[in-house]
């Protein structure tokens, strides 16, 4: 069972995965990013994904949501997947707000106000085939990093956010699923690579490894499907064991 989806931030790291595996198992893909269209790594993510179409559209312009929705057309599945890490690590009693207005920019209002118009759009649609909203958090929605208490305050809000969405829209029997990674090998994390590899393999994370865009890629799968449609509203952490609680 396959169809559109729309994959915010698709066009690099995790959402570039999710992106990539979905087509590859016959999804109609449609990638949607603030850059624009002539940038390398869009043109890179569209070579390898033939039929693939991008949109170019800034999350936190909730005007051009609409025209955005037009262009794509019907959709199956939303993959909330785009958002932004703060701009510095430091002190939160030093957090700026530009900072902050940012990350709840970007990662939760802007995330939350496309869900709002992807949910009208499929309640107006028949209720079958299945569909679904998926929103990418972290494991920084329950997991505090006080040297980035602006981005682990949007993902909070953001998991909430999951959790509202799921119970206004299990009625309709659109699934609605929260994904939290864990520390994923991206461009976003590319800067404290160093800091976390000896991490890793001191065991901050059970698996001893870091995570790969494709562990949340096969982990969305069963969910846009339908496979676990009754589970609608879960979490689900895709960390290689992070987040357990150990002594």
């Amino acid at each position: 069972m396959t169809g559109k989806v729309l994959i915010t931030g698709g066009q690099q790291g995790i959402g570039l995965g999710i992106a990539q595996a979905l087509h590859a198992t016959g999804w109609e893909v449609a990638l949607a990013a603030e850059l624009s269209p002539q940038a390398d790594t869009v043109k890179a993510a569209l070579a390898a994904m033939p039929g693939a179409t991008y949109h170019q559209h800034d999350v936190t312009d909730i005007a051009s949501i609409a025209p955005l929705l037009a262009a794509v057309g019907p959709l199956r599945s939303l993959v909330s997947n785009a958002g932004v890490p703060a701009m510095m690590r430091g002190d939160l009693l030093d957090v700026a707000a530009s900072s902050f207005d940012r990350c709840m920019d970007v990662n939760l209002r802007g995330a939350f106000f496309l869900a709002q118009a992807v949910a009208r759009g499929m309640l107006e649609q028949p209720p079958a085939p299945y569909r679904s909203i998926i929103f990418i958090t972290s494991v920084s929605a329950a997991m505090v990093s006080p040297d980035r208490a602006e981005y682990c305050i949007s993902k909070a809000g953001a998991a909430m956010m999951a959790q509202a969405f799921a119970a206004r829209l299990a009625p309709a029997g659109i699934g609605v699923f929260d994904i939290r990674p864990g520390i994923i090998a991206t461009p976003m994390t590319a800067s404290v690579a160093e800091r976390y590899d000896s991490r890793i393999a001191d065991g901050l994370v059970p698996a001893r490894r870091w995570g790969q865009p494709g562990d949340i890629a096969q982990t969305i799968l069963p969910l846009v499907q339908g496979d676990f449609a009754f589970a609608t509203g879960a979490v689900i952490p895709v960390d290689g064991g992070l987040s357990i609680h150990r002594l």
